[in-house]
């Protein structure tokens, strides 16, 4: 079984998904995104891995044929990063954060998000709420369950993901 952790922009999917990997001690692989701040301005994003690794998503003013909005996106660095680390290993929880606009600009990324879906391995992902056709088509599947994160019960899901994983 795999979850998949919606919920609005902002509503604090990564931090639920960074406190559920300490909870775990270890015991996962896969990457967070993480923002990219100046003093209090959001300039981008990056990807850091489990294991240690990091590197640029994306950055406002980045020079890139692939963008969101005012984000250039750096795909040579997300897929040399985020990749490898989503490679599935039967005692650990594959942690993906996030499917979204930027992460599905890369082909091989969705490739390999669909290979560890399919694996024995348990897969805990953030994915955008809002409409897109390959996030919709993974929201579909039925070895797919749907957690929706809201302020009121942001706190209680990693748990609650947890108890998920040890009926597994």
């Amino acid at each position: 079984m795999n979850f998949l952790l919606t919920g609005a922009p902002g509503v604090g999917k990564t931090t639920i998904l960074k406190r559920f990997a300490e909870l775990l001690e270890g015991q996962v692989a896969g990457f967070l995104t993480v923002e990219v701040r100046d003093e209090s301005r959001r300039i981008g994003f990056d990807i850091v891995t489990f294991d240690g690794r990091r590197g640029i998503l994306a950055r406002k003013g980045l020079d890139s044929p692939y963008r969101i909005g005012r984000y250039g996106i750096d795909l040579d660095s997300f897929e040399r990063i985020a990749i490898p680390a989503l490679k599935p290993t039967p005692n650990n929880i594959l942690i993906i954060d996030e499917i979204g606009k930027m992460e599905l600009k890369s082909d091989r990324f969705r490739d390999v998000l669909l290979r560890a879906l399919d694996s024995d391995a348990t897969v805990v992902a953030a994915i955008m709420q809002s409409s897109h056709p390959f996030a919709d088509s993974i929201k579909d599947r039925s070895d797919c369950k749907i957690v929706e994160a809201t302020r009121r019960n942001r706190d209680y899901i990693p748990e609650r993901l947890i108890g998920f994983c040890e009926k597994l």
